[in-house]
């Protein structure tokens, strides 16, 4: 037995305020579980007390540690895309070179930020490079595999007709594989993003005077959870900001490579 929405502007309108109202409700259940069983703050805070938590921290104080996490997370993001994508469009006209990377990619991927990023620190120093660097680590290998797989899927049609054309192997790239592989980059774009907040925050855990995993972290030092968890809840609107926000730029730069429905 199917649920059946309602049509027209009711069933839009139910689709739209569904997630919010299942938020609403979690929400609202939680302060209930908690006031109602007396639950004291160190083992779980009500709403109400991290809202009282988040403002009772400086605005301008969640401002630098916000710069700090976004800092490290934004140029991240930016230097995966421009390794992670030439080296796809690279190992997709070599199969030499796809098979000697490709091995090496998913070992790195492989291998567990967490424990590499205090030797990164060791070798790198403390400083934005090194976090950053541990920010790439993440982010880098699902652009490599969305990017090789959009290129991968282009008709075969379309690349028969440019050879029989004489079109260089440059335009055969940028004007048929490429556009195709928008959609896919896309998708490898929204998983890269929040794996940059996530990289970026690791990388403050392991060394770093501020930031929002450094706040997090230090909050929870002193037994500070309701103010921990105010930290937590930033950085999940944080990131899920920036998800929409690669959403947006494929609706305005790319609308034709969105999905019809």
């Amino acid at each position: 037995m199917s649920l059946k929405l309602p049509d027209g502007k009711a069933g839009r309108f139910l689709l739209t305020a569904a997630p919010w109202l299942f938020f609403l409700a979690l929400i609202v259940l939680w302060e209930l579980v908690c006031q109602v069983f007396s639950l004291p703050e160190y083992v779980l805070p009500a709403p109400s007390a991290i809202v009282d938590a988040f403002f009772n921290v400086e605005f301008s104080r969640w401002m630098t540690h916000l710069w700090a996490t976004l800092r490290v997370a934004l140029m991240g993001f930016v230097v995966s895309i421009l390794v992670a994508i030439p080296i796809a469009i690279a190992m997709m006209r070599s199969e030499l070179l796809s098979r000697t990377l490709y091995p090496l990619l998913v070992v790195i991927q492989s291998t567990p930020v967490v424990a590499v990023a205090p030797l990164i620190i060791v070798l790198m120093g403390s400083d934005d490079p090194s976090r950053v660097l541990i920010t790439c680590l993440l982010t880098f290998f699902p652009l490599v595999v969305s990017t090789a797989t959009g290129i991968n899927e282009t008709p075969a049609e379309l690349i028969e007709l440019s050879r029989s054309l004489d079109a260089p192997t440059r335009r055969e790239t940028w004007q048929i594989r490429i556009p195709y592989a928008i959609p896919h980059i896309f998708s490898g774009l929204r998983v890269a993003i929040t794996l940059a907040i996530i990289g970026a925050v690791v990388a403050e855990f392991v060394a770093a005077e501020e930031g929002l995993g450094y706040f997090i972290q230090f909050s929870t030092s002193f037994f500070r959870i309701p103010q921990a968890f105010a930290g937590l809840f930033f950085l999940a609107v944080v990131s899920l900001l920036l998800f929409k926000s690669v959403q947006w730029a494929q609706q305005i730069f790319f609308p034709w490579s969105l999905p019809r429905r």
